[in-house]
């Protein structure tokens, strides 16, 4: 799909302000609201727009300790790697599983927990028991630098 400065306006603005009514949206880019909604579900109807969501605060949940864990495999097979993915898609404290490269491990699992023992429950009684997986390194977040949700939609668009 080309995008037009337009649309990427429209990207922009709404991952700052999912919540934007349409109108606002419009003045904001200099559209009037027809065309305007018609590019928003054009945006939609595409796939590149996936969803909406609310932002929460983890540590007004009670889930203030956040670990990135390197997860190794004993074989790299479709059929282990996919019943490990399936496995930890179902864990409600993994934030993000990513597939790497250049590493000891195999993935990286963004979790959050409530506390040590939250986690040490998920790595001794969940993470370590899902087949294949040979081993485990933890590393504890102290702080968070830099969080950010909005992609950089002119840089993709070049």
């Amino acid at each position: 799909m080309k995008l037009d400065r337009y649309d990427q306006q429209i990207l922009d603005i709404l991952q700052a302000d999912a919540r934007i009514n349409n109108q606002d949206l419009a003045d904001r880019i200099g559209l009037s609201p027809s065309p305007c909604l018609r590019r928003v579900r054009a945006l939609e109807e595409s796939g590149l727009i996936t969803g909406y969501r609310a932002m929460l605060d983890a540590k007004k949940l009670g889930l203030s300790l956040m670990a990135l864990v390197h997860i190794a495999m004993d074989r790299h097979t479709p059929e282990r790697f996919a019943n490990f993915e399936t496995t930890v898609g179902l864990l409600p404290e993994v934030l993000e599983c990513l597939l790497i490269t250049g590493q000891d491990a195999d993935y990286q699992l963004k979790v959050v927990v409530r506390d040590m023992d939250h986690y040490q429950a998920l790595l001794l009684n969940k993470l370590t028991r899902i087949e294949g997986v040979t081993g485990v390194h933890s590393s504890f977040v102290l702080r968070q630098v830099v969080t950010k949700t909005a992609l950089p939609v002119e840089i993709g668009v070049a």
